[in-house]
């Protein structure tokens, strides 16, 4: 019983708010690079688009197949992806999975909205889900810069 009232917290009423609520899920036409990250434990998955502009994201869609928590997240990073640099990106990522496995700190603005999965950091078998977006993001990146430096 008391597994299961931990996880009726975990679901609070801003989480669902969040999942329910995901921003920039039109996949995009022309991307400068997509790519789809899946979580093996629970088979969640994440899709992105994303075209760059100056070094920094200028367009974003995604198509999120995952959790609550994984949409929760996807919604935080659908919201404050844009104009953000391939570190930000990275460091958000990177506080994330310290914020979840150590108890770190909040991720930085503006991403600091992930601070909502905290309660999550108990359910090791969630993180994966949670982390997708930031890591299909950085894939992404990484491969629209590729492309760049090829042209």
């Amino acid at each position: 019983m008391s597994e299961n009232s931990d996880l009726i917290k975990l679901y609070s009423a801003r989480i669902l708010e969040l999942a329910a609520d995901i921003p920039n899920t039109d996949r995009l036409e022309n991307p400068d690079a997509t790519a789809k990250r899946r979580s093996p434990l629970c088979g969640s998955t994440v899709t992105v688009d994303i075209a760059l502009k100056d070094g920094k994201v200028d367009r974003f869609g995604q198509d999120v197949k995952a959790c609550a928590l994984g949409q929760a997240a996807a919604s935080v990073v659908g919201a404050n992806i844009l104009g953000c640099t391939r570190d930000q990106i990275e460091q958000a990522r990177d506080e994330l999975k310290a914020m979840l496995k150590s108890d770190g700190p909040t991720p930085a603005a503006p991403f600091d909205g992930l601070e909502v999965l905290r309660p999550a950091r108990e359910y090791k078998n969630r993180h994966a889900s949670i982390m997708l977006t930031l890591e299909a993001s950085l894939d992404a990146f990484d491969q629209a810069l590729d492309a760049s430096n090829c042209a």
